[in-house]
């Protein structure tokens, strides 16, 4: 059983997939999502979980710096509620505050175009939000 990691965002949702052992976060896609139509993916979603055995979503939680919840945090607290609802597998909230920004600076450090970074960054995004979660379990 694989666990997935996303990344949630108003455009799209970054896809990554852990290892059968749980060790390695890898990332597999993109999904164009549309927020404001209520259409974020959830047919693709359903594809990957039952293609991957996944068992366990991990979904990055967008914390406000100081820890409050902003209306990000939010949206991706009721998007873990329809996750659950509609796969029933859990979803775990994951503090992703500058996975984004450590994302982008891997990429730029190798050197990837402006146009290559915008098309994998909420993919590298969802790989770094699952391998923190991975890492925080193995040191259990």
């Amino acid at each position: 059983m694989r666990t997935m990691g996303l990344d949630l965002g108003t455009k799209t949702i970054g896809v990554a997939i852990s290892d059968a052992m749980g060790w390695t976060a890898q990332g597999l896609e993109t999904i164009k999502i549309d927020e404001e139509k209520k259409q974020f993916g959830l047919a693709r979603l359903g594809e990957i979980i039952k293609d991957h055995e996944v068992s366990k979503i991990v979904l990055g939680f967008p914390k406000n710096m100081n820890g409050t919840v902003g209306p990000r945090g939010e949206a991706s607290q009721a998007f873990a509620k329809v996750l659950e609802e509609k796969f029933s597998i859990p979803a775990v909230l994951w503090d992703e505050r500058l996975t984004t920004m450590a994302a982008e600076r891997v990429l730029l450090e190798a050197d990837v175009s402006r146009s290559k970074r915008k098309k994998v960054i909420d993919k590298m995004a969802a790989v770094f939000i699952l391998q923190g979660y991975l890492d925080s379990q193995t040191k259990s």
